[in-house]
């Protein structure tokens, strides 16, 4: 399987289990994190080993192109957010993730590329959030993304 049709088969399956379970945003945020953060470290050092200098479009997250929403809560901690999480759901999506990847053999740099795509658009309704139920809305995916 060619890079773009792995690139494809991602996408879509997790276009459509994100759209299937009506996943938080809040929740694909921190999946997508979380295999951001397994997969950088391992490509750093490759790119170490072997003098292979990074673009800083794989190693930062990528520019924001919405006004970010001044929302401040003091009442609402980061351990009610984890609290509410659905894990079972999380893990269902990692898992989809991380089988796909390892069956459509992505290189690291793309799979990274990949994901800093999702960061991005999660980021911006992360951005947008004006309370905390809204932490909690389904991840809403543009049209052709």
């Amino acid at each position: 399987m060619s890079n773009v049709e792995g690139l494809v088969t991602l996408q879509e399956r997790m276009v459509n289990l994100v759209n299937q379970m009506t996943i938080p945003v809040v929740e694909v945020a921190i999946v997508i994190e979380s295999h951001i953060n397994q997969l950088l470290p391992k490509l750093i050092e490759f790119s170490q080993k072997n003098s292979i200098q990074l673009s800083s479009k794989i190693t930062q997250r990528w520019e924001l192109e919405v006004e970010k929403t001044a929302y401040s809560n003091s009442n609402f901690s980061i351990e009610k957010v984890l609290d509410i999480i659905d894990k079972d759901r999380m893990d269902i999506f990692s898992t989809l993730i991380r089988v796909t990847l390892n069956e459509v053999q992505l290189e690291y740099t793309d799979a990274i590329l990949f994901l800093r795509n999702w960061e991005k658009l999660v980021r911006e309704q992360l951005a947008q959030v004006s309370g905390p139920g809204q932490l909690f809305s389904p991840l809403e995916i543009p049209d052709g993304f």
